[in-house]
């Protein structure tokens, strides 16, 4: 336990962003220094509440409480091998996860919840910063190879686990440069890449094996994986974007917007100084109020657009709590993320009828209508039509699946009803030998179930291949199934 009163005495208080009109002119992380003395007083809320339910609300088990407890008292050395032993990227988790464990916070219960995400990534940074992070080579090899199928947070989270257990493990990936979402899908002012490139750094000191630029089941067959390894861990995450048919979806200007994003991260890095879709004085128009949907906004804003609006079928959440979600549940509340400061142009309760045209195969406006939900779907309300000027419209509307890509019918793999890689209790797929972590067996998740799933299919790949593993898996065979 760290400071006993402290949750009563310390008020929770999170870092400061840069102000907007200085964060919009660049592309860097929106966020201020921290004083590690201002971090130990946040740390100290955390308090002895018997059960920890922030252990359930994260899907790795961090142990929070321990954590935060060394970091109050100074012991940062101590602070970051407890994260590590079960978060293989801290600092992936502590800029990008949604953080289910506050939100599971027994403080959480009647006051604010502790800063556990802010613990988290001072964490890891911290000991990034004094050369604590090391590379683990394994002592000796097994002999055993294993090829891992894409290098987002699953595969990388599978290949860190598998080649410290001595296995070879290459991870391939069709892009040019290795981090899957994390370096194409995550804008440069939420997560910057050099972040990325270190711990690659370190994989590689380990023996970690990466292999850019291949487009496996085109270049490398599935045939040339089975007799080439022992064993294959696909996760290829769930990239295949849902689209929206209606009328007008041929007219130019639409794109989804994981054709956009990427663009904005080379523009950012300076790879390039116009990107192919850039909308620097143009209207922009944002389908879905996620997460996505909020890095469509940011990146947009940086570009210089003239105006960004983004369009939500929901209704508008509550900021409290709903009574349908109670604590430790992750509840639907209303939410302002860094993007939203910068723009908050949000519609709720509408939904797209047409991508109307300019007659020339242009898109010059959108057309929307309210909606309400009755009798289990959304329903439109008469009379409430109107069009909003749109340059361009950037589909963020989620995901429904792994592409269905040649490799997974060369692998010959069964999909289950989602139209995901089906896999049993122990991650291997309808195939022997083959496996399957992350968002292409569960379909499109948070990074940190990505990041769970990975050391848990490591673990019974490790298993399957040696006989038995000490490996630790968060998420076990008899509990992956109730846990959502």
């Amino acid at each position: 336990m760290a400071d006993p009163k402290g949750f009563m005495t310390t008020p929770r208080e999170t870092p400061k962003r840069r102000p907007v009109d200085i964060r919009i002119q660049d592309w860097r992380e929106v966020y201020e220094p921290q004083s590690f003395e201002h971090l130990q007083k946040q740390a100290g809320r955390c308090m002895d509440c018997g059960i920890p339910f922030c252990h359930n609300g994260c899907p790795l088990g961090n142990l929070i409480p321990e954590w935060n407890d060394l970091i109050y008292r100074g012991d940062k050395n101590e602070a970051i091998d407890r994260l590590h032993a079960t978060n293989n990227f801290p600092e992936f988790t502590g800029r990008l996860c949604p953080a289910p464990c506050e939100t599971a916070c027994v403080v959480g219960i009647n006051r604010d919840a502790v800063t556990i995400k802010q613990v988290e990534l001072r964490t890891i940074e911290e000991a990034f910063d004094a050369n604590n992070v090391k590379p683990l080579a394994p002592d000796r090899l097994s002999g055993k190879t294993i090829a891992v199928i894409g290098s987002g947070p699953a595969g990388l989270a599978a290949a860190q686990q598998l080649t410290r257990a001595g296995h070879t493990v290459a991870v391939y990936e069709r892009a040019e440069k290795i981090g899957g979402l994390l370096r194409y899908g995550i804008p440069e002012f939420k997560m910057e890449k050099h972040i990325v490139d270190r711990r690659l750094a370190q994989m590689e000191q380990e023996g970690t094996r990466f292999r850019p630029g291949v487009n496996v089941g085109v270049e490398l067959t599935g045939s040339d994986l089975r007799s080439k390894y022992d064993a294959i861990v696909l996760a290829m995450g769930a990239t295949q974007w849902r689209d929206l048919p209606i009328p007008g979806r041929e007219n130019k200007g639409i794109y989804q917007a994981m054709e956009f994003l990427p663009w904005g991260n080379k523009q950012a890095l300076g790879e390039i100084e116009v990107p192919p879709i850039n909308v620097a004085g143009k209207h922009v128009i944002i389908l879905g109020g996620g997460d996505t949907g909020a890095d469509c906004l940011g990146t947009s804003v940086r570009q210089g657009a003239a105006s960004v609006t983004q369009l939500e079928i929901m209704p508008r959440p509550t900021e409290e709590r709903p009574s349908s979600q109670p604590w430790p549940t992750y509840p639907m509340i209303y939410r302002v993320s860094s993007a939203h400061e910068e723009l908050d142009n949000r519609i709720f309760s509408v939904s797209t009828q047409e991508f109307v045209g300019d007659g020339n195969g242009n898109l010059k406006a959108l057309k929307i209508v309210e909606t309400k939900f009755e009798n289990g779907k959304f329903e439109p309300v008469p009379g409430t039509e109107k069009e909003l000027p749109a340059d361009f419209v950037f589909l963020a509307m989620g995901f429904t699946g792994p592409e269905k890509s040649a490799l997974i019918d060369q692998l010959e793999v069964e999909l289950d009803e989602r139209g995901n890689i089906r896999r049993d209790e122990n991650f291997q797929s309808s195939e022997e030998g083959i496996f399957v972590a992350g968002d292409a067996g569960r379909g499109q998740s948070l990074i940190v179930w990505a990041i769970a799933e990975g050391r848990s299919a490591a673990a019974a790949v490790d298993r399957y291949l040696a006989g038995e593993t000490q490996l630790p898996a968060p998420i076990e065979p008899t509990t992956r199934q109730l846990m959502v």
